[in-house]
């Protein structure tokens, strides 16, 4: 490959074919595919079971879905929320949303991740 440097305002810069610039963008293209798949291999994922998974694709609140997989009530989860009992069924039923606070909080009770339960 035949590679030319130049200078422009006192700084150098190297040209190469756009051919190989082309295989550089894909080569870095992949590197970042496979330090993604890394990062995700490292972090240990929870699998649920899916009747459970697919009560969330069916529509069913999730917050509701992963209570009853932790084999927890409502009392015991408003608690560790510190919420109310009555607003958790308001949010588990769809008629409130949660408040990215609140949310937090129902996500670090139930041991999820915020988005698991968004």
């Amino acid at each position: 490959m035949s590679v030319k440097t130049t200078e422009r305002q006192g700084k150098r810069y190297v040209l190469i074919p756009e051919k190989a610039y082309r295989r550089i963008q894909d080569d870095l293209e992949e590197l970042d595919d496979i330090r993604a798949y890394d990062r995700a291999v490292a972090r240990p994922q929870e699998f649920i079971p899916a009747r459970f998974a697919n009560r969330i694709f069916d529509g069913e609140s999730p917050i509701r879905v992963y209570r009853e997989y932790r084999g927890m009530t409502q009392a015991a989860l408003a608690a560790a929320a510190k919420i109310s009992k009555p607003f958790l069924s308001q949010l588990e039923n769809g008629a409130r949303a949660p408040s990215i606070a609140t949310a937090r909080k129902l996500a670090k009770s139930l041991n999820v991740d915020v988005d698991d339960l968004i």
